[in-house]
Formats: C-alpha cells, sequence, structure tokens
C-alpha cells in the first residue's frame, strides 16, 4: 500500500468529472486500498479519487469512530429521498483547515458497485448522506466551498495556500 498526494483547492484537477469504472480489477482494488491508506493518515472520513489525481468513480469512507467500517462505491449514483435539507459542517481534505455549513437533503439512496463488482442500494441520512454527497461532487469537479459566498470562497483560498506553503516548507526542513 501507499500513501498518495491529495490535491489542494485550487488545484484545477479538482475540477475535473471522473470517469465510470469500466471493470473493477487488481488496480482498482489497490487504488482502493491506497486510497483508504491515505485517507486514514490525512485523517479523513471520505475520499474520492478525484483527490488523488485519479479522475474514475470511486470513493472511499469509513464513517465509524473506531475506523473499522470500510465502504466502497464505484460508478455511484445518489438520489435524494426528501425535499428536506439540513445543514452540515463540513470540511474537507482538498481544502485544510476550513470548515463550514452546508445544506444538503438529509436522506438520500445510493446506487453503486462494490470491489467485487456487485451492485448494491444503500438507504442513508445523517453523516453518511452527507459524505457521500461531499464525495459525490468531487466525482462531479465541485467542492465543498463552491456552495459558500464568494468573499468564503476567496478566504478560504487564501488560507489554503497559506496552508499549502507552510507544509512544503515544513517538508523542505525535515529532508534537510
Amino acid at each position: 500500500m501507499a500513501l498518495l498526494p491529495i490535491l489542494s483547492f485550487p488545484d484545477p484537477r479538482l475540477r475535473t468529472i471522473a470517469k465510470p469504472v469500466e471493470e473493477v480489477t487488481d488496480d482498482i482494488r489497490q487504488l482502493a486500498a491506497d486510497m483508504f491508506e491515505t485517507m486514514y493518515e490525512a485523517p479523513g472520513i471520505g475520499l474520492a479519487a478525484t483527490q488523488v489525481d485519479h479522475h474514475i468513480q470511486l470513493i472511499v469512507m469509513d464513517i465509524s469512530e473506531e475506523k473499522n467500517q470500510p465502504m466502497v462505491f464505484i460508478n455511484p449514483k445518489v438520489i435524494p429521498l426528501t425535499e428536506d435539507t439540513q445543514p452540515y459542517e463540513e470540511g474537507c481534505l482538498s481544502v485544510p483547515q476550513i470548515y463550514d455549513k452546508v445544506e444538503r437533503p438529509s436522506r438520500v439512496k445510493i446506487e453503486a458497485i462494490n470491489l467485487e463488482g456487485q451492485a448494491f442500494v444503500l438507504e442513508a441520512d445523517e453523516l453518511l448522506a452527507v459524505c457521500i454527497q461531499h464525495e459525490m461532487d468531487h466525482l462531479n469537479g465541485k467542492l465543498f466551498v463552491d456552495y459558500l459566498s464568494p468573499l468564503k470562497r476567496q478566504r478560504a483560498r487564501e488560507k489554503v495556500e497559506k496552508v499549502v506553503r507552510q507544509r512544503e516548507k515544513e517538508k523542505v526542513t525535515v529532508k534537510r
């Protein structure tokens, strides 16, 4: 397994629309394993392949406290089950240290394929519903900051660029 670099906002590659997975292969399973390792290390609860510069419809998630309930969604489709929305404070591994409320449908149905290539359907609410919608946005080239006002989005961009510069400095210092 390997840790993968996570793209940071405003990297234009985060705007790429992901293509469907044609076939679940060993390469796809290895990418999912690497994505889990990357997500857990970051630490996060969800990661879309787009965030690690693989533009295919693959999402990994684990919303459990113990980090022992990994879920994989290949070629996912999300269907709102209600018009009711709820605000939820979101963050993102591609937008480090930025958190804000986003309104999303409170209940959804998820149709996807697992790592064995089998189709499944799942109904979700609360954190799982929020997380799958957030990750689906990544597959469609959208970020949670796109839901914010232009001023908040600009501030987020500036803060993320500062965080990324600081991380780069720290890497250079460690390598010496």
